[in-house]
């Protein structure tokens, strides 16, 4: 099977947990041991979140007095791919030695018309109390919102429209790498009338970008990994119900929230309305559970868990058309 899997922010940077070196490092390491298996079995492509991380360097932008002015978004979510992909990419190549495998900073094309960049909903950064928010909001001229029992920092959240570098993506699944890439939702860029290139000020979300990046690549599964082993209906209210398997008409029947499962429900539900494959939501621990319908939130076209199959490993004759002899020549760069 081919699989894109979106790893949560707060999985790699847990609600509450210091933000250093060491935490984060740690986490990508328990991440990459529960997703290691798949990639025996598996064509694998990895994305992950950056609220956190991005917004942590939004802060010390803003507090840096060398600078007169801070870093712009776009740029910042261009860091933490970096930083993000590199300890990705080297906790992969120690539990795959036999594997090649890749971490790719790329672009997520959005409309400059679209209606997100006036209404800010996407949570990044660090939680405060109440009041230390709206301070924060009015010295730096932020939008904040609450967040479950706190509040955060929310900014534009455009759809996106395209990664830019699809093709090679998939050049390098079809070569038996493991793809690290889109991270963050990919850096939020624009075209102008000439057909350039240029960043916004905006987070795009990972959920929906990973979806889209599933469909583009033929992906034969979405898994959409996070802190909570599964949707709940009515999440903090008296008579919450967990959701396993459903499919996308019975969960868009449902309200959840647009900073936090709203996304992660609203890209599940694409991936299986355009592609019938199967998407799943639940907790990273559970990421090989999830795959064979027995954790988390099952979307599928039926409602049904799928049929058990045993997978090779890869690659396989069946997948012959996906595995060329390199080299190969590199396509050039996408349009839309």
């Amino acid at each position: 099977m081919r699989i894109v899997v979106a790893l949560g922010g707060n999985a790699l940077l847990r609600r509450g947990q210091s933000p250093d070196a060491a935490v984060q490092l740690a986490n990508v390491r328990t991440a990459v041991a529960a997703l290691a298996p798949l990639a025996h079995r598996h064509e694998l492509v990895v994305t992950h979140g950056n609220g956190p991380q991005v917004g942590l360097l939004a802060l010390e932008s803003a507090a840096d007095r060398s600078l007169t002015g801070p870093y712009p978004l776009d740029v910042l979510g261009a860091e933490t791919q970096g930083m993000i992909g590199y300890w990705l990419l080297q906790a992969f190549q120690n539990a795959l030695p036999d594997r090649q495998v890749c971490a790719l900073l790329n672009q997520t094309l959005v409309s400059a018309a679209d209606p997100a960049f006036a209404e800010p909903t996407k949570f990044v950064g660090p939680v405060y109390g109440e009041e230390e928010a709206r301070r924060l909001a009015a010295e730096r001229g932020w939008t904040v919102r609450r967040d479950g029992e706190h509040w955060r920092r929310v900014v534009p959240s455009p759809t996106p429209r395209r990664v830019v570098e699809t093709r090679l993506i998939r050049l390098l699944l079809t070569s038996g790498a493991v793809a690290v890439c889109a991270g963050g939702g990919g850096v939020p860029v624009v075209r102008d009338e000439a057909g350039r290139l240029t960043g916004v000020e905006a987070v795009v979300d990972k959920d929906l970008t990973a979806a889209l990046l599933a469909e583009a690549l033929d992906a034969d599964a979405l898994l959409l990994l996070t802190d909570v082993p599964q949707v709940v209906k009515g999440y903090g209210a008296p008579g919450a119900e967990p959701i396993g398997h459903t499919t996308p008409a019975r969960l868009r029947a449902e309200r959840f929230p647009a900073g936090s499962m709203g996304p992660k429900v609203d890209a599940a539900c694409r991936f299986v309305e355009l592609t019938g494959g199967l998407a799943a939501i639940g907790a990273l621990t559970d990421a090989a559970a999830l795959l064979d319908g027995t954790a988390g939130t099952l979307v599928t076209p039926g409602g049904r868990a799928p049929a058990p199959a045993a997978a090779p490993a890869v690659p396989t004759p069946a997948r012959a058309e996906r595995t060329p002899a390199l080299p190969v020549p590199v396509p050039p760069l996408d349009r839309p």
